[in-house]
């Protein structure tokens, strides 16, 4: 069994070195942990190099993964609970960063989280490091982890971080998957419904064109849109790309941004979907915020800025101006009339009993309970939908083509 050397953190919080006989790299850090230290470099004996301050290196080699890698919510939230998890062993924060230096395998991550640490040495504040990062660390981070060093229970805020971006990763994967099959299915049957179009069915067609007889107008209307779809496709497209550049440069102004979010909320089955969404996000973030010692104003402020659509935007504004002026906040979100009458039932409940927070958890688990009942439905239902509308496009192309043929083996007849 080969022997590892090691260097790592033990559970007060020092450094240490030392060899393990292990099977493998993996089987050594495992072995690590079980005996109380947390390993930063792992390697088969006489190949681990010392370095860097306090015994810890790190492979300064120029790597252009991190330029194009991407740092996504799982990310963040694995970095938040191993940092809680250190923070909580009472392992120095400088320290800390560099076993999460060790540990991260995103390149891009790695390298930010180099920074913080320089930035921490050098005086700073973990807040104040991350926030020179704001498109990894957002608002909500930065206040949470600031609330956190003010508050002593930096170990608490972390953890409660990293629970709540795995639930926002969750609920936004909920809904790209929802989203994304209509979508792949509209595309595939546009692409199959235009080679048909343009290449099939002016080839079957053709043997009407000497055919003197009046055609059924199902098939005048096939041959009409296959003959103009052929001889003007670059017009069809360069008209959808004109309508969707038209559309986006609309719903960039206030009034055209107003009235498609607007819309979205009015849409059958999608806008419900977003609505629960929108109340979801807003009472756990809201709740986290406060759990975290964030003070109410600055957490509605924040909780603000994460919303995408503009009316519930302003609804959160206008509310957190009656909270300024003394107001509850169920009363102006009632009146509002984007929050249902449930949520703002359990807010006024939470509020009278010094208990918002456990309320707005519950809030935010009920409708991901309701998001996840209606994506279901929707899955389920559009499936069939999608399958019946493309089915239905492919039997009047048949029934375009058969009609004529029938109709001359009548007159032949």
């Amino acid at each position: 069994m080969p022997n590892f050397s090691y260097q790592g953190i033990n559970n007060h919080g020092k450094n240490t070195s030392g060899v393990i006989d292990a099977e493998s790299e993996k089987a050594a850090r495992v072995k690590l942990r079980k005996i109380g230290v947390f390993p930063t470099v792992v390697g088969l004996e006489g190949k681990v190099k010392k370095g860097g301050s306090g015994g810890f290196s790190f492979n300064a080699n120029v790597d252009l993964g991190k330029y194009f890698q991407t740092i996504n919510g799982k990310d963040l939230a694995t970095m938040s609970r191993q940092l809680a998890t250190l923070v909580g062993a009472h392992i120095p924060i400088v320290d800390a960063l560099s076993a999460l230096v060790e540990q991260t395998t995103n390149t891009k991550l790695k390298s930010i989280l180099v920074d913080v640490k320089d930035k921490i040495t050098q005086g700073a504040r973990l807040s104040d490091a991350m926030a020179a990062y704001p498109d990894v660390f957002s608002n909500i981070f930065i206040s949470m982890v600031s609330a956190g060093e003010a508050s002593g229970a930096l170990e608490v805020v972390l953890d409660r971080l990293a629970t709540l971006t795995e639930k926002s990763a969750a609920l936004k994967s909920k809904i790209t998957g929802a989203l994304m099959y209509p979508l792949i299915m509209s595309i595939v049957g546009m692409a199959l419904m235009g080679f048909l179009l343009v290449y099939v069915v002016p080839k079957v067609t053709k043997i009407f064109e000497d055919v003197k007889a009046t055609l059924p107008i199902p098939t005048q209307i096939l041959i009409w849109v296959s003959h103009n779809l052929a001889d003007y496709w670059y017009l069809v497209i360069l008209g959808g790309v004109g309508i969707f550049f038209g559309i986006k440069k609309l719903i960039n102004t206030p009034k055209g941004r107003t009235y498609y979010d607007g819309l979205t909320l009015r849409l059958p089955i999608f806008g419900n979907l977003f609505k629960l969404v929108a109340v979801s996000r807003f009472a756990r973030t809201l709740a986290t915020m406060l759990g975290s010692g964030v003070e109410l104003l600055k957490a509605m402020d924040i909780v603000k800025n994460i919303m995408e659509n503009t009316l519930l935007i302003k609804a959160i504004e206008d509310t957190k101006n009656s909270v300024r002026e003394g107001e509850s906040i169920a009363e102006p979100l009632k009146r509002s009339g984007f929050f249902p009458p449930l949520v703002t039932h359990m807010i006024s409940i939470g509020e009278k009993t010094g208990q918002l927070e456990m309320m707005m958890i519950r809030v935010a688990d009920t409708y991901d309970q309701q998001v996840d009942n209606v994506v279901s439905t929707m899955t389920t239902l559009l499936e069939p939908l999608m399958i019946l509308v493309m089915g239905g496009v492919v039997g009047f192309i048949v029934m375009s083509i058969l009609l004529p043929i029938l109709q001359l083996n009548d007159i032949g007849g």
